[in-house]
């Protein structure tokens, strides 16, 4: 595969939303090249803490990792060369190894009721984040994600299964999200960050308003004029005041990028350097 640096290993990473990009920031730091694939379904609200509006140029920025854009194959290599940069692209995981396999393969998209397909043999190694997968049947290695559970490399048998409780934050579950009732093409001109109270209209789906639900700072909401589904977050508030944090790497996200690097540390990448390196079990 077409790389800037043959001398680093280059990592695919499925998905842009903020658990992709902490995995993402984590590669890169570890001397990765990464390549970003955008997955259309469910929309990214958090976007603050995401590279996914560098699809749209605009400027994505995490802990000082530059996400750009690259539309087509031969776009890649150019905007990995770049200082502290990963690439960002809508091509789909078939349109980049059909000119080779990566080194690491990580499916964060999260889907908690879809298939998951058999990423090994893709890649020298394939790690699975979250429900659906099984070591040795959909993937090399997996990561619990799973809000309940500690958050931990899984090298035998499978991730456990979603249970539809979005983990807590300042004491808040679901009930600070707001999720779309019908699909609707959704407009918003409130920016990620801004102090919103109670019954504020935050956008409109389908012509619909959408209040916020509480006080608090809008920590996500789906990017102005996408067509949405029935059924996904739209928006998020976070109610910890001054505690709230809308960029940057967030705990939970670190934990699974973390996790994450280590799965891939724990197996031996014969597309890599053929070296096995260890996970130091201090959390």
């Amino acid at each position: 595969m077409l790389r800037a640096d043959p001398s680093r290993r280059l990592a695919v990473v499925l998905g842009t939303h903020e658990v992709a990009s902490a995995v993402a920031v984590l590669l890169h730091r570890a001397a990765h090249a990464v390549v970003l694939a955008h997955d259309p379904n469910p929309p990214v609200i958090r976007r603050g803490m995401a590279f996914h509006d560098a699809l749209y140029d605009d400027v994505a920025v995490v802990e000082e990792v530059v996400g750009r854009r690259a539309d087509r194959f031969v776009e890649i290599a150019p905007v990995l060369a770049g200082p502290a940069t990963v690439a960002v692209t809508r091509l789909g995981l078939l349109d980049l190894i059909v000119h080779g396999c990566p080194d690491v393969l990580i499916d964060a998209r999260l889907h908690k009721r879809t298939e998951t397909p058999d990423l090994r043999h893709l890649a020298g190694v394939a790690v699975g984040l979250g429900p659906g997968f099984t070591v040795g049947v959909n993937c090399d290695v997996a990561v619990e994600t799973r809000p309940v559970s500690p958050v931990r490399p899984v090298t035998a048998g499978r991730t456990e299964a979603a249970d539809g409780v979005p983990s807590r934050l300042g004491g808040v579950g679901r009930e600070r999200f707001v999720y779309s009732q019908a699909a609707g093409r959704w407009h918003s001109a409130v920016e990620i960050g801004k102090r919103v109270f109670v019954g504020f209209p935050v956008g409109h789906l389908g012509g619909v308003p959408v209040l916020a639900p509480m006080d608090g700072i809008l920590r996500g909401a789906v990017r102005d004029g996408l067509e949405v589904p029935a059924g996904v977050k739209l928006i998020e508030i976070d109610p910890r005041g001054r505690e709230a944090r809308w960029t940057g790497l967030d705990e939970r996200p670190r934990r699974i990028a973390e996790a994450t690097l280590a799965a891939v540390r724990l197996w031996r990448c014969p597309l890599a350097t053929g070296l096995v390196l260890t996970y130091a079990r201090d959390r």
